[in-house]
């Protein structure tokens, strides 16, 4: 069905003129009478009919109006939304380890938006482990995400964008809470709580106690940062954690490490295969000129 006819029906179901519809449609009358003729042969039944002077619309054009007027609605909004998005407005939807969520995406997302203002650009906020969004940026659930280092980089561009210290936290009543700091494998004689295998930090530190050739007793696994350090609070164990402010609220004591190097990335990561909005583009560009 054509998409001019439409257009020219609607016209003229609310003109209700042929003249006056055709001078606004900027056509010759013949040439809508023509569209509104084929309009009707397509469809089978007739669309209007003579009132006077003026044209009505039938029993079948008044059901026909409702489905046109909501399909060009339809219509109009989906290209209004594209050209948007080509003039680098829209949605960007970002994925990222909740530990940036405190202050490191919210700072970044409102930076952007007041640099460009005069853009109609939203965002989505999505949290979870490296894993997960690793899964769901394949997913198309996700534009950018912001987490640890992926084992496998086929297909994705990774740009690292932030250091975060590991800290060493124990109990306040634990036998390392007087010390400031420690190297690692003074930690093997305790039981320690570690990231579950799913969580990027986890092979961070496998490597950190791979370079000193020894492995802790693991008491517990777990994804979640936050719950590492509640756990810790609560003596189920010690751990190596990303520093963060929550850690000065809870009954943990934290010492730093001397040695081996203690630090994990973190990585701004897209899909080379999914096609990068111009917003998304801006705001990738944002984060990595400002890295």
């Amino acid at each position: 069905m054509n998409l001019f006819y439409l257009r020219y029906f609607v016209t003229l179901a609310r003109v209700k003129h042929y003249t006056r519809a055709a001078e606004q449609l900027c056509i010759t009358q013949p040439s809508l009478s023509h569209a509104i003729s084929q309009l009707e042969n397509e469809l089978g039944v007739p669309l209007f009919e003579k009132s006077g002077r003026n044209t009505t619309l039938t029993r079948f054009g008044e059901e026909f109006l409702v489905c046109a007027e909501h399909t060009l609605s339809t219509l109009d909004a989906g290209v209004s939304s594209i050209r948007k998005s080509a003039r680098g407005e829209g949605l960007i939807r970002l994925g990222f380890l909740r530990t940036l969520g405190v202050e490191f995406i919210p700072r970044l997302a409102a930076g952007f938006l007041k640099k460009n203002a005069e853009l109609d650009i939203h965002f989505t906020f999505h949290t979870g482990v490296t894993q997960h969004l690793l899964e769901g940026l394949a997913a198309r659930k996700y534009d950018l995400i912001f987490c640890s280092e992926p084992l496998e980089k086929e297909n994705l561009t990774v740009i690292p964008i932030q250091k975060q210290d590991l800290v060493l936290i124990t109990p306040k009543d634990h036998p390392l809470a007087s010390r400031n700091d420690i190297d690692l494998e003074e930690t093997l004689l305790y039981p320690h709580i570690f990231f579950d295998k799913s969580s990027g930090i986890r092979n961070v530190v496998d490597r950190m106690f791979s370079q000193i050739g020894r492995q802790p007793e693991i008491a517990y696994e777990t994804e979640e940062d936050q719950v590492i350090a509640g756990l810790v609070a609560q003596k189920f164990g010690i751990a190596l954690v990303p520093y963060m402010d929550l850690l000065l609220k809870l009954d943990v004591k934290i010492l730093s490490i001397r040695s081996p190097s203690c630090e994990r990335a973190i990585f701004m990561i897209n899909d080379n295969r999914i096609y990068m909005p111009p917003a998304v583009k801006r705001f990738r560009e944002f984060v990595a000129d400002g890295k």
